[in-house]
C-alpha cells in the first residue's frame, strides 16, 4: 500500500511546491528585520492633510519607526465654536525601541478621554508623570481577561496652529515612554507645505 502512494505523495509535493504553498522560516515569529517605515515623509503628510500640529521627535540612536496611519474618531471632540460633538482625526506612527518594544505615538485634534478611549478599553487615569516640566496622565487598566493592558500616556501640546492631543501607548518600558515624551514635546510642529 506504501508503494501505490508514494507517487501521490509526491505529485502533491511536488504541486504544492510549484503553487507557493510551502514555506520554510528559519526563525520564530517576531523574528527577522523590522518594517521599514518613512515617519519623516509620513509625518510631514499628517501635517499637511490634518490641519492639526504634527511633531516629528528626534529620538535617540536605536529606534526605528515601523508602521503608521491615520484614522478619525467619530465625535471625538467638542468643536469650540459651535459647542458640538465633531469627528476628530489622529495621526499614528508606530516605533520599535532599542529593546525591540513597540510603542505608538498618536497625535490628534480629539478630546483627552476620547483619544484614549480609542486606544484600549476600560483604561482609567491612575496618577501623573513630569517629564521635562510637562505634565503626562497615565492610563492604566486591564484586558478581558484581566491581565494589565498597555498604558496610555497622554498630554496636551499647544502649537502655532491650535492645541494637540498626544498619547503614547506599546509595550515599551517607562524608560521608553519618557523618552518618546520627551523627544515628542521638545519638537516644534512640522510646518505645514
Amino acid at each position: 500500500m506504501f508503494w501505490s502512494l508514494a507517487p501521490l505523495v509526491a505529485a502533491c509535493i511536488l504541486f504544492a511546491g510549484m503553487l507557493g504553498m510551502c514555506s520554510v522560516s528559519t526563525g520564530g515569529p517576531g523574528q527577522g528585520p523590522a518594517p521599514e517605515f518613512d515617519a519623516a515623509a509620513a509625518l510631514q503628510a499628517d501635517a499637511d492633510a490634518l490641519g492639526i500640529p504634527i511633531r516629528m521627535p528626534a529620538l535617540p540612536e536605536g529606534w526605528q519607526p515601523n508602521s503608521g496611519g491615520r484614522n478619525g474618531i467619530e465625535d471625538g471632540r467638542v468643536d469650540p465654536a459651535t459647542g458640538q460633538p465633531t469627528r476628530a482625526v489622529v495621526s499614528r506612527v508606530g516605533y520599535l525601541a532599542p529593546s525591540g518594544m513597540y510603542l505608538s505615538l498618536n497625535q490628534s485634534n480629539a478630546d483627552e478621554a476620547k483619544l484614549v478611549g480609542s486606544l484600549g478599553d476600560d483604561l482609567a487615569p491612575t496618577g501623573v508623570t513630569d517629564v521635562d516640566g510637562q505634565t503626562w496622565v497615565i492610563y492604566e487598566g486591564a484586558d478581558e481577561d484581566g491581565n494589565p493592558a498597555e498604558p496610555v500616556w497622554t498630554t496636551r501640546l499647544t502649537g502655532a496652529t491650535g492645541p494637540a492631543q498626544i498619547a503614547l501607548t506599546g509595550a515599551a518600558g517607562t524608560d521608553e515612554y519618557r523618552t518618546l515624551a520627551s523627544a515628542t514635546q521638545a519638537a516644534s510642529p512640522l510646518p505645514v507645505r
